[in-house]
């Protein structure tokens, strides 16, 4: 089945909030619920993941157009933020993961 149909037969038979792993890890699609006059739509869902699999953080970031996916691109290759991520790592302690395991189901990409 090619992307395209695949991702319009989620859209319309997916429940609300379904989520979708694709063969790149640490991305996933999500079908959002209709909101006011807005049918259902998906999302990309950006949550890298560890060794073991496990996503990093319990969400990840949701880009659903292109403008939105360059101005992250933007944000993520500014040198700032290294400088920033350095700084807050000297200040906050070290977190534990969960360990929890990653589902099976895969849409290739």
């Amino acid at each position: 089945m090619e992307l395209s149909e695949s991702l319009r037969e989620f859209v319309e038979e997916g429940q609300d909030w379904e989520r979708k792993n694709t063969s790149v890890k640490g991305v996933s699609i999500v079908r959002m619920p209709p909101y006011k006059n807005r049918p259902a739509s998906l999302a990309i869902e950006i949550n890298p993941v560890k060794e073991d699999g496990s996503p990093m953080k319990k969400k990840g970031v949701y880009i659903m157009s292109i403008a939105e996916l360059h101005a992250f691109r933007t944000a993520f290759n500014n040198q700032k933020i290294d400088t920033l991520i350095a700084a807050l790592e000297e200040v906050l302690p070290e977190r534990k993961s969960s360990g929890k395991q990653a589902k099976s189901d895969v849409l290739q990409i």
